[in-house]
């Protein structure tokens, strides 16, 4: 599967038009959080997953783009809440904008994919003006119980009209882990000019390409994720639309992000830090490099399936923790089932009781973890792996021991 195809050399950049360079394919996918009822005997819906790179802009991006209301939905399961370290990096968010973005007079920040607006809680409670853009209707309105404004919607260029006709503009734009699902970026970028303020800033937090390939942490390759950022990358895009990055921040969350800060053109003074990590880009578009990344996906999945088989035959259970979505990837391109992880603990209640995606390895609540009295647990939701383990320290107590797989296959 890891095999460049040649023949997609003429698929157009969703951003600047350029051919695309297709480096990796994953097959036959489902969607990544479409956790189904264990009755339900309806198709399943797969679609084919495959990366590759514009040869122009360098911008990496998905080769086949999933219709949006599959992904975005009222039963959107994943909330932005729901991990502690979580919660306290968007509280450290919220305040660091208190204390720059927002503090003229009447400050007033957008945050597109607001979520279930943990983000946006810590600034209401600050008295400033705010708003979210979130399509999930299920978490849109978990956010405006804690007392949250939110627009329930896609952000594009017409709602962003909208809403500076109703508001005015905004300050702050903000958006974490939403800006790399939308292949429409121009649509994007005109509502940003329409909405921002003259002097006001558009921040966005995404994975970072140069640390999936430098990890191999190929599994935050999944429908959801359309575009994989870099700083060579968002340059380019934000200058086409009248825009210039001025800042970037290496984040820790998530395996590794960056924090891109962009204003108009002209507005601002950049900070070194842009051209510094631009310079250090050159070999992420490299063919070489990407065909590195490729054989490590390779042998991850061969070493994956070599322990999971010999673990097997010594009559040893393995669980897996975690029903993350990023996990589809892991399994349906490895071929892993019930019969090699035979259940997935994960403290999501609209998870629990259903099936992971294509592999439909069942989902249980943590709670059940020690009547299942596993040997080894596959450790999913590897970015989480401090706060889970610490969680679960029982399981190491009792004789346990975790497969993590990133940045190779390892057992702690």
């Amino acid at each position: 599967m890891s095999l460049p195809h040649e023949s997609e050399e003429g698929r157009a950049c969703r951003v600047c038009g350029g051919p695309v360079h297709e480096f990796f394919d994953f097959g036959r996918q489902p969607l990544s959080d479409a956790f189904r009822d264990p009755r339900d005997t309806s198709p399943e819906y797969f679609f084919r997953l495959a990366v590759g790179i514009c040869e122009s802009c360098t911008m990496a991006q998905l080769v086949e783009e999933v219709d949006r209301d599959r992904m975005f939905h009222d039963a959107y399961p994943y909330h932005s809440s729901g991990s502690v370290y979580m919660r306290r990096h968007f509280e450290e968010t919220a305040h660091r904008f208190l204390t720059d973005a927002l503090t003229g007079p009447d400050p007033f920040v957008v945050e597109i994919g607001s979520n279930d607006g943990v983000m946006l809680k810590t600034v209401g409670k600050a008295g400033v003006r705010h708003l979210g853009v979130e399509p999930c209707r299920g978490v849109a309105e978990l956010a405006r119980s804690q007392g949250v404004r939110v627009r329930t919607d896609f952000f594009e260029a017409s709602v962003a009209a909208e809403i500076v006709a109703a508001e005015g503009p905004a300050d702050l734009i903000y958006a974490a882990n939403t800006i790399c699902h939308i292949p429409y970026i121009g649509s994007i970028f005109r509502g940003v000019d329409a909405l921002l303020a003259e002097d006001g800033v558009f921040v966005f937090e995404d994975p970072y390409l140069g640390d999936i390939i430098d990890r191999n942490t190929f599994d935050q390759i999944y429908d959801e994720h359309f575009f994989f950022f870099t700083v060579r990358s968002v340059g380019a895009a934000a200058a086409r639309f009248g825009f210039q990055l001025v800042d970037v921040e290496r984040l820790g969350v998530h395996g590794g992000e960056l924090r891109y800060t962009i204003a108009r053109a002209g507005r601002r003074e950049p900070s070194p830090a842009v051209a510094e990590l631009a310079a250090t880009e050159q070999r992420l578009s490299d063919r070489a490099t990407l065909a590195g990344f490729a054989a490590g996906v390779d042998r991850i999945r061969d070493d994956v399936l070599e322990l999971l088989h010999r673990l097997r035959a010594e009559g040893k259970r393995v669980v897996g923790y975690g029903a993350t979505a990023k996990s589809a990837t892991l399994l349906n391109y490895c071929g892993i089932g019930p019969d090699l992880v035979s259940v997935v603990f994960d403290a999501t209640p609209a998870k629990s009781g259903r099936l992971m995606p294509g592999s439909h390895i069942p989902v249980r609540p943590p709670e059940e973890m020690a009547d299942a009295d596993p040997d080894y647990a596959v450790l999913f939701a590897w970015n989480h792996a401090e706060e889970i383990m610490t969680k679960e320290r029982a399981f190491r107590d009792s004789g346990g021991r975790w497969i993590l797989y990133v940045p190779d296959v390892h057992i702690v």
